[in-house]
């Protein structure tokens, strides 16, 4: 009975904590991942105050925060979206992981931590944070704008690229060796694409099956086959989370909008437990000595997504003030870089990498609504200087075919906010 009170005391702590610091985030505009973290950090190992009984249930309410978390980001998203997602903007996927990836992979043997802790770093840099991104383009007003398809259109690729990189990091982890690995994802690649082909050609049938008219009901059952899935894909070494993100593309129309708007309390509640969960296991003590490389991977790694966004922006036809406003949006890393480094922490593969992924999401979940607010004017202002510049020199010769900045900015000015419908 005493271990009962003092669980119940613990968990309604924890959870009246992170509504406290949901409000406080709410307020000031901002996420609040990095207060949920931090407070993981206070209560955990070597924290202020370590919590007791109620860690074990807290792990278990972390590993639902992901499978919802993945599964409402599945929802957002029909399987003829993706498919046409994938053929239309593939480019700009494979841009997003060559310049995003690489530099973690690259930190990580730099720091001597072998090539497991390499692909594992590569995702927790390469993977932006959806909802965080999402919250960011509300706010700001921009869900109009003609550079948001191209932001979500690299978004949904990442999502898409979860189905793939999961099981491959989940089956390195695991010490599997290349045969087994390759058998590990070969059975997600075929479940996922046997899911797909399902949502496609059956979707709707499957919408009509999950669908019902009571609220109570239809939470229930879209609920349980999630959990049933995520277990069934976790039995076949394939990640719980990416079993959990393929419900979410099969369920399509008003069940699809339904189970969000039912879930979505829910998705929140865990998925502030998970980041707490990922403090927990973090001592604080250990994060000084990762500071260093986490502020040099944040800096470099702001600046390839920013070159990320511009470029796909451009490929896109978006005028300059667009493209700096797609790369500043989409700096901010979250719940997929904690989900990916909470798999290699929960292997023990590298004490130092939980440290290092904490401080990094820390920095960017903290920059990225930063860079998406001021990348374009600040970028406006050093193009227009350095255009004032060029037209105080002597012309070199001209005719080369390069774009003069003032000429851009003016055609900047013409299109306004590339809003679409807008003049």
């Amino acid at each position: 009975m005493h271990n009962s009170a003092v669980f119940l005391i613990e968990f309604g702590a924890i959870i009246l904590g992170l509504g406290l610091l949901g409000r406080f985030a709410a307020r000031f505009q901002f996420s609040p991942i990095p207060l949920y973290l931090l407070a993981g950090l206070a209560f955990g190992e070597g924290g202020l105050l370590p919590l007791g009984t109620s860690e074990e249930f807290v792990a278990i309410g972390a590993e639902i925060g992901v499978i919802l978390l993945l599964l409402m980001l599945g929802l957002e998203y029909t399987a003829s979206d993706l498919v046409s997602n994938l053929k239309t903007q593939y480019p700009a996927g494979l841009v997003d992981a060559a310049l995003n990836a690489l530099p973690g992979a690259c930190m990580a043997l730099l720091l001597g931590w072998g090539p497991v802790a390499a692909v594992v770093l590569a995702g927790v840099t390469w993977i932006s944070s959806s909802g965080v991104i999402a919250k960011v383009l509300g706010d700001l007003g921009r869900l109009g704008n003609r550079e948001t398809p191209v932001v979500l259109s690299i978004l949904v690729l990442e999502d898409l690229s979860m189905a793939v990189y999961l099981p491959i990091v989940t089956a390195l982890l695991a010490g599997a060796g290349l045969a087994a690995g390759s058998v590990t994802l070969a059975i997600a690649l075929g479940v996922a694409g046997l899911v797909l082909l399902l949502a496609v050609r059956y979707g709707r049938h499957i919408s009509r099956f999950v669908s019902s008219d009571d609220p109570e009901k239809l939470l229930l059952v879209v609920l349980g086959l999630t959990l049933v899935v995520a277990g069934l894909a976790q039995q076949l070494q394939v990640s719980a989370a990416v079993g959990a993100f393929l419900v979410g593309i099969a369920l399509s129309g008003e069940v699809a909008e339904g189970a969000h708007n039912l879930l979505a309390p829910l998705r929140d509640l865990f998925a502030a437990v998970f980041f707490v969960f990922f403090g927990l296991h973090t001592d604080p003590a250990s994060i000084p000595p990762v500071l260093l490389p986490a502020l040099a991977l944040a800096a470099v790694t702001a600046l390839t997504k920013i070159a990320t966004g511009y470029w796909a922006a451009r490929r896109a036809g978006i005028s300059a003030k667009g493209r700096w406003r797609a790369g500043g949006t989409l700096v901010a890393r979250g719940e997929f870089s904690i989900v990916i480094a909470g798999l290699a922490v929960t292997a023990g593969i590298e004490p130092s990498l939980g440290p290092l992924a904490t401080a990094y999401v820390l920095i960017l979940v903290i920059l990225g609504p930063l860079t998406a607010r001021y990348t374009e004017p600040v970028a406006t202002r050093l193009t227009e200087r350095l255009g004032r510049r060029a037209s105080l020199t002597p012309a070199s010769g001209g005719g080369d075919g390069e774009v003069d900045p003032l000429e851009d900015a003016a055609h900047d000015a013409v299109e306004g906010q590339d809003v679409v419908g807008r003049p």
